[in-house]
């Protein structure tokens, strides 16, 4: 048996065939987002889609509550990619495409629920108005 320095830098002794059968385990050269340059990238880029859609909230750049929801509900998205890229360093070269469907599967799940959820809070906030007790019973018979 004989000693062998794996990719994280500790001795596997009996596997000097590891490096030899192909697996890529999504580190190194393949994830070029895992230095501090790219975590800090990620991190401002997290800060500015974060302030953007409170600042826009706060001053009331858009007037039109639909249209506010939906550039909201866009950022929120791209913040998620930010996310996934920057941070859970997912890319369609890491463990042979297998994070690519995850990402994919997580975009879809976060559509469905973003829309899901402004679809609600608006039919929520339509019917659930103040004084809507008062002029359904001004027109109750």
């Amino acid at each position: 048996m004989s000693a062998h320095v794996d990719h994280h830098g500790s001795t596997v002794e009996g596997h000097a065939d590891h490096a030899d059968h192909g697996h890529d385990h999504g580190h190194g050269e393949s994830v070029p987002h895992s230095t501090m340059k790219g975590y800090v990238t990620g991190f401002i880029l997290a800060v500015i889609l974060t302030a953007i859609p409170f600042w826009m909230v706060m001053t009331g750049a858009i007037k039109d509550s639909g249209t506010l929801g939906l550039v909201i509900l866009g950022l929120a998205g791209v913040q998620v990619i930010v996310h996934m890229i920057y941070f859970l360093h997912m890319d369609s070269k890491v463990e042979g495409g297998w994070s690519m469907l995850a990402m994919v599967f997580t975009l879809m799940l976060l559509v469905i629920m973003l829309s899901g959820s402004i679809w609600v809070m608006y039919h929520m906030n339509h019917n659930m108005m103040p004084g809507m007790m008062t002029e359904m019973i001004k027109q109750a018979p």
